[in-house]
């Protein structure tokens, strides 16, 4: 039977070029994340998705890809990929790695090939004559990318490029594309990863239902899961698709397209509950959850290396989120998100931050946590645009650059946070791992009993009223188990009346801050933020 590791994996996200530098040029690297292995482990996470490490440009953190089939020497070799890939396996942890084939960098051999018009690459492209009268309709970065055609002065015709100008869609029409991200694909799988993280899924698809008459598009991506399950049975395709709940049939098909999606609107009505310090967008959406296939499961998320994309929200729920987490306007980004780490946002409270986390854990879905948010890191709104939130790890408050790097702190790749409430000697992991009540000791408390309940993983959830509207409990069984979650989201004590139909007889803390039900009023009294898990059946 195909393994179905991803229905309980806790996912660690990390950016090599920021996470440990172990030359001393200032860039993270594979042999320095290698030698962090140990914190991602003591932390519980159970595998790795890495950001793109492959040779670019670096014009946009990497995801301009200039070879699908190497290391960035700033990062190292092939052969500190494997070593660190057999290090993270020895240590149980599975490794995640970015397929970005939506585009690639403009420098890529490939694009400038067919530029060149090489007659095997003149297609690899999506090239017009004439720029189309909606080029400017479309943009993904509003108030930094003004059009999605660029006219190239070598082939004197336009190229549409759905992000930067530096960034070449790919033809994924051309089934000569289609076989080399196979191949691509293939090549990771044997260095020994667990499956792919594919960047911008809804946009690969674009082209394909205008090429192919009648071909539905989304049959694409059950191609690239049979390839997948040949090469190596248990790996998995974790998409990024920001798309309505309606569309998720198309995406997971009966079980034979994606494995895992991330859940983007889920995301944006956590924030929209936090600012509001109710239940309420919550509950509510996971209620109208639809049903998935049994082999599929959503990605869960606070935080990712990009904005938080609030787009999906109505104008007046968006202006909410923005008023309580990024007033001002450098904390906002491209008319939609926040770029803004999850600490500031909550204003450093660990009792929230702790909240925060255990509601995304106890949510149906498969955990992704950025790097540092773990320990509570600030941004440095200084950086452009999404670079705010990818400052170096910091890992010791005594060290210069808080342990990342010995470089002067001028050449390391970004500077990391030194001042305020969340600099680098105040916020550090070898503290944290040593006060017992720090936001990375709740967190691994929260991930152990995260992994502790399958019945999360595998179950869908209830939403059980308990009369408060700042209260969110779920109550969520599978097989014989069953696991009671509830959360206080208000700056307020809450009070919890469980519902008569619920079996109170056999209640043990799976995590537990202190409160107990009381079993004759059947109340749950919450301290403001507070939080507790218990199991109601099962072992």
């Amino acid at each position: 039977m195909f393994n179905l590791w991803y229905k309980n994996a806790v996912v660690y996200c990390v950016d090599v070029e920021t996470f440990q530098d172990s030359d001393g040029d200032g860039i993270g690297d594979f042999k320095g994340l290698t030698s962090r292995l140990d914190h991602i482990e003591a932390l519980g996470a159970t595998c790795i998705w890495l950001l793109p490490f492959y040779p670019s440009p670096n014009r946009d953190n990497g995801y301009d890809v200039a070879d699908y089939y190497n290391v960035d020497p700033r990062y190292g070799t092939l052969g500190d990929f494997v070593e660190f890939a057999h290090a993270a396996h020895e240590r149980g942890l599975r490794v995640l790695v970015d397929l970005v084939v939506n585009h690639s960098s403009i420098e890529h051999p490939w694009f400038q090939a067919s530029r060149a018009g090489d007659p095997k690459y003149r297609d690899w492209y999506v090239w017009r004559k004439t720029k189309p009268e909606d080029a400017e309709k479309g943009v993904i970065f509003p108030g930094v990318q003004k059009t999605t055609w660029t006219r190239d002065t070598k082939r004197k015709e336009y190229y549409f490029h759905r992000f930067y100008e530096h960034q070449a869609d790919l033809n994924i029409a051309n089934p000569q594309v289609r076989e080399e991200i196979e191949r691509i694909m293939g090549f990771w799988l044997a260095l020994g990863v667990s499956g792919f993280r594919m960047d911008a899924v809804p946009f690969m698809l674009e082209d394909l239902s205008s090429a192919h008459s009648g071909w539905e598009p989304h049959r694409y991506l059950s191609q690239l899961q049979t390839f997948l399950s040949w090469r190596r049975s248990e790996a998995i395709l974790l998409a990024e698709a920001n798309i309505p709940m309606e569309e998720a049939p198309d995406y997971f098909g009966t079980g034979d397209r994606l494995h895992v999606i991330f859940n983007f609107p889920l995301n944006q009505k956590m924030f929209l509950a936090f600012a509001r310090g109710e239940a309420g967008p919550v509950a509510d959406f996971v209620k109208a959850l639809p049903d998935i296939p049994q082999t599929a499961q959503w990605a869960t998320f606070l935080r990712n290396h990009d904005e938080i994309d609030l787009g999906r929200l109505e104008d007046g729920e968006r202006e909410e989120v923005f008023a309580a987490f990024g007033p001002e306007e450098d904390m906002q980004l491209y008319d939609r998100g926040l770029r803004r780490r999850l600490a500031p946002m909550l204003g450093g409270d660990e009792r929230r931050l702790a909240m925060a986390f255990s509601v995304m854990l106890a949510l149906p879905g498969m955990p992704v946590l950025w790097y540092g948010d773990e320990i509570g890191m600030g941004e440095d709104l200084s950086l452009s645009e999404r670079h705010a939130v990818r400052t170096p790890m910091q890992w010791r408050g005594t060290l210069p650059n808080g342990g990342f790097s010995d470089a002067a702190p001028k050449d390391c790749v970004r500077p990391v946070v030194a001042d305020g409430p969340f600099g680098y000697r105040h916020i550090n992991a070898e503290r944290q791992m040593l006060e017992i009540d720090s936001l990375f000791c709740r967190v691994r408390n929260l991930i152990r009993a995260r992994r502790g309940a399958a019945e999360i993983g595998w179950g869908k959830p209830e939403v059980v009223d308990v009369g408060d509207p700042a209260v969110l409990a779920l109550r969520t069984g599978w097989q014989d188990g069953e696991v009671l979650t509830v959360h206080n989201m208000a700056d307020r004590p809450a009070l919890a009346r469980l519902p008569d139909g619920l079996d109170l007889s056999d209640v043990r803390p799976l995590l537990s801050s202190g409160a107990r039900i009381d079993g004759e009023e059947r109340t749950l009294r919450l301290d403001a933020y507070g939080f507790e898990w218990f199991r109601l059946k099962g072992k």
